[in-house]
């Protein structure tokens, strides 16, 4: 069972000791992480579990990878191990492929003599987490296509089709109406001075992720996030999946409640959650179940908070955790699909509104000399 409170400084054995060997920075390691790392592991776990020792499991992986990188990275590992290093000392050697949790977890398994088991059940974690992320990144990546689709039109439409209308309409005697000269002015003023438009966007955009990398921006960015319509409750719903099933899985390997609130913490993609999950540290430090450290942090639903409650009393919190896990995941897939049958036709509308605004706008003096003709 796993321990739900730590004494403040208490150590434990489930603490990897620091791999001796350089850290070392992996090409491809977005690539592997997303895409590799969960068959890999299923299949060491397969392997372990057929009686392969350590080295022979590992000469089997890098024959069947077909990952240039991750072939490197085996050889890595089984040097390592070779050298008297376990194996979740040889992963600490390649954090930007195998981060705490995949340690922690893994040394948990080693401590324990059920490594295999534990593998399995990391794959079965990567597994659930890359298929969440690939449908929200499904999701999102729809609506960011159509606008960047609508802003390119927009912007092709100003730069050479506007300025047609601009050489006719230099032949009228009378005032053009604002919006027309408004767009009228912002076409020359883009070809006029494309450089400089250019170069000032690009700064802008370099400016904001650069300060969205700090600890300070990115807690900005997820608090207004977080507070946009559906978007901020698609966001705290995949946060809260994440905390859940993390935190379980943690529970589950025997990692004590602290070492796994620090790992959570960095596992849930949102900065406010980070910052809640750290915070509430300090009262389970004091003796606090986790659950009443929760209790007055707003971005952590009644429910989940309701649910680690009755599991720290039942002595059942990685179940309880799993159990919210899973339908957070359902609410999640729920809501990406009535986000996107409702996304589908507002955009359409606002690819019709940005184009047609544009024509409407460079026909206005036109229209405004047929009525004046009617009226003469």
């Amino acid at each position: 069972m796993t321990p739900l409170t730590q004494a403040k400084g208490e150590t434990t054995g489930h603490e990897p000791r620091k791999h001796p060997a350089r850290r070392r920075k992996t090409a491809g390691a977005a690539r592997i992480r997303s895409k590799e790392l969960p068959a890999f592991t299923r299949q060491f776990s397969a392997l372990l579990s057929a009686g392969l020792s350590m080295v022979a499991t590992l000469d089997a992986l890098e024959e069947q990878t077909d990952n240039e990188n991750l072939k490197r990275i085996v050889q890595g590992l089984r040097a390592a191990i070779e050298g008297g290093a376990s194996f979740s000392e040889s992963l600490r050697a390649y954090p930007d492929v195998f981060n705490p949790l995949y340690v922690n977890m893994m040394h948990a398994g080693e401590s324990s003599g059920r490594l295999p088991e534990t593998a399995r059940r990391v794959a079965s974690f990567l597994q659930s987490s890359a298929r969440l992320r690939r449908k929200v990144k499904a999701a999102m990546a729809y609506p960011v296509v159509v606008l960047t689709i609508s802003l390119l039109i927009a912007t092709l439409m100003i730069i050479f089709i506007v300025p047609a209308f601009a050489s006719m309409y230099q032949e009228f005697d009378q005032g053009l109406p604002g919006p027309t000269q408004f767009l009228l002015s912002l076409s020359y003023g883009i070809r006029s001075h494309a450089l400089l438009v250019i170069g000032l966007l690009a700064v802008l955009v370099l400016a904001f992720r650069r300060w969205k990398s700090t600890a300070r921006g990115a807690l900005a960015v997820d608090r207004f996030v977080l507070r946009v319509p559906v978007l901020g409750m698609l966001q705290r719903k995949v946060a809260v999946s994440r905390f859940a099933r993390t935190f379980a899985q943690l529970c589950t390997s025997g990692i004590p409640i602290l070492n796994a609130l620090d790992i959570v913490a960095g596992a849930t993609g949102s900065a406010v959650f980070e910052r809640t999950i750290r915070a509430s540290r300090t009262g389970v430090e004091r003796g606090e179940p986790l659950s009443a450290a929760l209790v007055h942090e707003p971005a952590f639903p009644r429910l989940l908070i309701h649910m680690l409650a009755a599991g720290e009393k039942t002595g059942r919190v990685d179940e309880m955790m799993a159990d919210i896990a899973d339908f957070y995941d359902e609410e999640v897939e729920a809501m990406l699909e009535g986000l996107m049958s409702l996304l589908e036709p507002l955009l359409i509308v606002l690819l019709g509104l940005i184009i047609g605004s544009i024509v409407v706008c460079m026909f206005l003096p036109i229209f405004g000399m047929h009525n004046l003709m009617q009226n003469f």
